[in-house]
């Protein structure tokens, strides 16, 4: 539980968590590091409070904090934060807050993916820890998987899909569940790769005829493609073919010729410009700038059985959102989520990806720091738009009560509620106007967005 190390201790690494293999944190590298770590839950409260508050002081940067540890002392450095704050008042407060853990240990699946960083780093960088909870990552090699085992009740926390959500609350394509999404993951960070062979279609008039694989039927993915194939006067549903596909296979059915295209998450579009497979057609993000992609998503049933545990939880991900959101910490989230336990990439993809510097397959590198973003909050148009998407293209039909799924399923006010307790800004509204491809959406007349396109199912 490096994490949770002492804050006042010049050997302690708190940055990444106990099972991360980065260099720093290998055997050499955290020799005379301080083993003392917090062993009951009151304990780890108080530790997680120490370091919060330490790291804050120094910006989130480590290696500052250890220099001045080091020169201080540790007795100077802890009498000098006690004189400033508060920690008896802060400690109790965060204690009375959270109330009991009705469970402390719980296995939460992920697809290796970037959109999964903040469920990732909540791992790696100890942010479960601090709120006394014992996570183990799962990863796993598609989303039909996370949704089946999540209705088996083998998990009751998940990293998925924005749509999935509302998708599975509905029954459609799987069973009925009681599914709520408390936060976002991450928006942006997806693109269209076409193979090295199509250098001479740019113009997506010319895809007539092509393979593409997504990862999922009920996946921004999926939607967003449609909706810009439709844009340029082709019909999703009969002038290309669309293949589910786990992300994680995708480069090598695009070597292999299996595929014209696809669109996916990162790593694997960066991934395949990395392999000599492929170049970067579009990122998602000129389709719809600051759309959703993942989120995380409970059981409701399991929600109100462990409510301190779930409040426990979101903040951990909040947090590690936010973390996640800065800019000037992607050099160091990327080296932490790359490992083989997590994403299993190598570093240098991960920072193209993260940081935004990046090599597009066609001879150009490209600067573009929002490629990729994290931001919690779930805004319920959003929601909407994916909805009258489902029904556009055949996913649903008949009467749609849009505003009342999507307020049952992407808890806004719930979130606003917990970024505003840990400090961070969050939006006063639930709705906004979207722009998509220069074609506004307004929440409130999601039927006249829909009839007001002429390609559809």
């Amino acid at each position: 539980m490096k994490s949770l190390g002492d804050p006042y201790s010049p050997h302690s690494d708190l940055r990444h968590g106990a099972d991360c293999s980065c260099d720093s944190c290998s055997p050499a590298a955290t020799a005379g590091a301080d083993d003392t770590r917090p062993a009951t839950r009151e304990d780890i409260v108080d530790r997680a409070v120490e370091n919060t508050l330490v790291r804050a002081l120094f910006g989130g940067n480590d290696i500052s904090r250890r220099r001045f540890m080091a020169a201080v002392g540790r007795g100077t450095a802890m009498a000098a934060v006690a004189s400033a704050f508060p920690m008896g008042a802060l400690k109790s407060a965060l204690a009375d807050d959270l109330g009991p853990l009705e469970q402390t240990e719980m296995t939460i699946p992920f697809l290796p993916i970037t959109c999964a960083t903040p469920i990732i780093m909540g791992d790696a960088m100890g942010f479960y820890e601090r709120y006394g909870l014992d996570v183990n990552l799962e990863r796993v090699a598609g989303w039909p998987v996370v949704r089946d085992r999540m209705d088996a009740g083998e998990f009751n926390a998940a990293h998925m899909l924005a749509p999935m959500p509302l998708s599975i609350r509905m029954g459609v394509g799987a069973s009925r569940l009681p599914v709520t999404m408390p936060a976002v993951e991450n928006i942006n960070g997806n693109a269209i790769t076409l193979a090295n062979k199509h250098k001479d279609k740019m113009d997506p008039k010319d895809w007539k005829g092509f393979t593409f694989a997504i990862p999922f039927d009920y996946s921004m993915h999926n939607f967003l493609l449609r909706y810009l194939l439709a844009e340029h006067g082709l019909d999703p549903d009969r002038d290309v073919s669309l293949r589910v596909m786990p992300p994680p296979e995708m480069v090598a059915n695009l070597q292999a010729g299996n595929i014209d295209g696809y669109i996916v998450a990162e790593p694997f579009n960066q991934r395949a410009v990395w392999e000599g497979a492929g170049f970067i057609h579009t990122q998602t993000k000129d389709i719809w700038s600051g759309h959703p992609c993942c989120a995380f998503v409970v059981r409701e049933d399991w929600v109100d059985a462990h409510p301190n545990t779930f409040g426990a939880l979101f903040r951990a991900i909040v947090d590690a959102t936010q973390f996640s959101s800065e800019a000037d910490n992607r050099k160091e989230i990327a080296e932490a989520i790359a490992p083989r336990q997590y994403l299993n990439q190598p570093v240098p993809v991960m920072e193209q990806i993260l940081v935004g510097r990046y090599a597009d397959g066609l001879g150009e590198i490209r600067d573009m720091p929002d490629r990729i973003d994290f931001d919690p909050f779930p805004w319920q148009s959003m929601a909407v738009w994916m909805l009258t998407q489902m029904k556009r293209w055949g996913y649903i039909d008949g009467d749609v009560n849009y505003h009342q799924i999507a307020e049952e399923v992407f808890q806004a006010t719930e979130c606003r509620e917990v970024m505003e307790e840990l400090g961070y800004n969050a939006p006063e509204e639930n709705y906004r106007i979207h722009d998509i491809m220069g074609k506004e959406f307004d929440p409130r007349d999601p039927e006249g967005y829909l009839e007001s396109f002429e390609v559809r199912a």
